[in-house]
C-alpha cells in the first residue's frame, strides 16, 4: 500500500499533470523558509528527545483536537493541560489510541494530508492509521524518537530548513534564542516580536504587563512617550537576536492616525483602566500605525493577522486558556480599516506590511487591489482555516489577476506541530505547481516562466519579503 501518492494534488488531465510534475521536480528539494510559526525555541536550545508520539504529534496541534472535541472527545482525554491543574490524560499510548479510533474524522481535510505525509516520510509508515495498527505505529515512532536523528536539531536539518521564526511575546527574555546562539549550532532559529500583551487593553493582565514592560526596559510606561520608547527598545533587543519581523493578532484590521496629543490622552485613559470598548479598539488601531512607523525606522516586517474571534467559548477559555481551537473567522474590512495607516506610511518604499485574512471574500474585492498598488503592502499566504489545497487554489485564482505573484510572500506554515512543517510546504508547492501548470496548458504562461515563478513561490519571495 502507498500511503501518499506521487501525483497527489496534481490535475487529473494528463498534459497539465505532466507540466505540474516537471515544475515540482525543479523545486521539491529547495530549502524551506519558515518566516512565521509557533514552534517552541526551547526545543532547539535543549535539543532533548521528544517525549512520545502523542506529545509530539497530537497534544500541541489544535487542528487535531478541535475536530475531535467537535465529535465528543474531551481535551482532557487528549492530554491538553487545564489551567486549574486538574488531572488530564498523561499516558501517550492511550492518547494515541483515542486519536486512531477517530482518525476517520479527518477524511478530506488538510490535517489528513499533513499527517499521512509525516507518517510516511518521517517514520516510514506504509499503512493508514487505524485502531488495529495504532499500537504498532506508536511503538515504531516511539523507538525512532529515542534516536539522535529525531532530536529537534537533527529534524531541523533533515527537513532542510534554512531558517525558522518563532513568535515571542514582547515580554519574553528570549533566553532560548540566546542559548541557541551561544551553543554554536548553525541552525537559524529567530524570534518575531509579538506585542499583543502590551498593545491590546483587553489582553488579560494588560496593566501589569505594561508595568513589566517598563521594568525590563527602564522606560516610563506610565506615559505615552516612554511607552513608545519601551517598544523601540524591545524591538532592537529582538533584532539583535535575529528578528526580522513583528506580528500582530488583532480582532480587526482597523488602524488610526491620531495627533500625538490625542494619542497620549487616549493612552492615559487606557492605562488607567477607564477606557470604554470603543476607546480600547481605537487604541489598538493607533498602535498598528505606531508599529508601522517603527518598522519604517528599524526595518522589521510588520505582519497583521486580523479577523479571528479568539477564544469564542468563555467556558473553554476558563478551563484551558488561549489557542485551544475556539478561534473563529469573522468578516473583515480592509479598504476603510487600513486607510489611516496607509495614509501615514503606505507609500514608504522601505516598509513591508504582510496582510493575512480569514475572510476569503476580501481577496479579489479588497486585498489584491490594495496590494496591487501600495508599495508597502504584500499579501500573506492562505492562513489557518485556509492553508488547505482548496484554500490555496482559491487564493491564487482570486488574488493573482490583480496583485500578480510578486505582491505575495510565498508560503509560511504557521504551526506548532513541528513534524508537519515539510508536509505543509509540500502541499503548498504542489498546489502552486498545479496552478502554474494550468496557466501553461491554457497558453497564458510560458513553461520557462512557470519554472521561474515556481521557484519564487517556494523560496525566493519569502526570503526577500522577510529580509532573510
Amino acid at each position: 500500500m502507498t500511503l501518499i501518492d506521487d501525483d497527489r494534488l496534481f490535475d487529473a488531465e494528463p498534459r497539465a499533470r505532466g507540466v505540474a510534475r516537471a515544475l515540482y521536480a525543479g523545486i521539491r528539494d529547495l530549502p524551506l523558509i519558515s518566516p512565521h510559526g509557533h514552534t517552541d525555541p526551547g526545543w532547539y536550545a535543549r535539543n532533548e528527545p521528544f517525549a512520545d508520539p502523542a506529545q509530539l504529534l497530537i497534544v500541541p496541534d489544535h487542528y487535531i483536537f478541535r475536530m475531535l472535541f467537535s465529535q465528543g472527545v474531551t481535551l482532557e482525554e487528549l492530554g491538553v493541560a487545564r489551567r486549574d491543574g486538574a488531572p488530564v490524560e498523561s499516558d501517550g499510548r492511550r492518547i494515541w489510541r483515542r486519536f486512531a479510533e477517530h482518525y476517520y474524522l479527518f477524511r478530506g481535510t488538510p490535517t489528513r494530508l499533513w499527517f499521512d505525509h509525516t507518517l510516511a516520510s518521517l517514520f516510514d509508515v506504509t499503512e493508514r492509521l487505524t485502531p488495529l495498527n495504532a499500537d504498532a505505529i506508536f511503538d515504531r515512532i516511539a523507538e525512532r524518537l529515542q534516536d539522535d536523528a529525531y532530536r529537534p536539531r537533527a529534524l531541523y536539518e533533515r527537513f532542510n530548513l534554512e531558517v525558522i521564526s518563532t513568535t515571542d511575546s514582547a515580554l519574553d527574555d528570549l533566553r532560548w534564542h540566546q542559548q541557541i546562539r551561544d551553543s554554536g549550532w548553525p541552525g537559524r532559529v529567530i524570534p518575531a516580536y509579538r506585542p499583543d500583551a502590551v498593545v491590546d487593553p483587553d489582553f488579560e493582565g494588560f496593566a501589569a504587563n505594561l508595568d513589566r514592560l517598563g521594568e525590563i526596559t527602564g522606560c516610563d510606561t506610565g506615559h505615552w512617550a516612554g511607552y513608545l520608547d519601551a517598544h523601540r527598545q524591545r524591538r532592537q533587543f529582538f533584532k539583535r537576536l535575529g528578528a526580522t519581523s513583528t506580528d500582530h493578532g488583532h480582532p480587526t484590521a482597523d488602524t488610526a492616525n491620531l495627533m500625538p496629543k490625542e494619542a497620549g490622552m487616549l493612552f492615559d485613559k487606557v492605562r488607567s483602566g477607564k477606557a470604554d470598548a470603543a476607546e480600547r479598539a481605537l487604541f489598538r488601531a493607533q498602535m498598528l500605525t505606531e508599529m508601522a512607523r517603527m518598522s519604517v525606522e528599524d526595518g522589521l516586517v510588520l505582519q497583521l493577522h486580523p479577523g479571528s474571534w479568539r477564544n469564542h467559548s468563555p467556558a473553554m477559555m476558563d478551563r484551558f486558556g488561549r489557542d485551544k481551537g475556539f478561534d473563529i473567522p469573522t468578516r473583515t474590512d480592509y479598504v476603510r480599516a487600513l486607510k489611516p495607516m496607509l495614509d501615514a506610511v503606505g507609500i514608504e518604499p522601505a516598509l513591508t506590511i504582510v496582510m493575512f485574512t480569514l475572510d476569503e471574500s476580501s481577496y479579489s474585492r479588497e486585498l489584491a487591489p490594495l496590494a496591487g498598488v501600495y508599495p508597502a503592502l504584500r499579501l500573506g499566504p492562505p492562513w489557518w482555516f485556509h492553508d488547505s489545497p482548496e484554500g490555496m487554489r482559491r487564493f491564487r485564482e482570486l488574488a493573482t489577476e490583480t496583485a500578480g505573484f510578486y505582491n505575495t510572500v510565498g508560503f509560511n506554515d504557521d504551526t506548532r506541530a513541528f513534524p508537519s512543517i515539510p508536509a505543509r510546504h509540500d502541499v503548498s508547492r504542489r498546489i502552486d505547481c498545479a496552478f502554474l501548470a494550468r496557466l501553461v496548458t491554457e497558453h497564458r504562461l510560458d513553461e520557462e516562466e512557470a519554472h521561474e515563478v515556481a521557484h519564487e513561490l517556494a523560496y525566493g519571495l519569502a526570503k526577500r519579503a522577510y529580509r532573510l
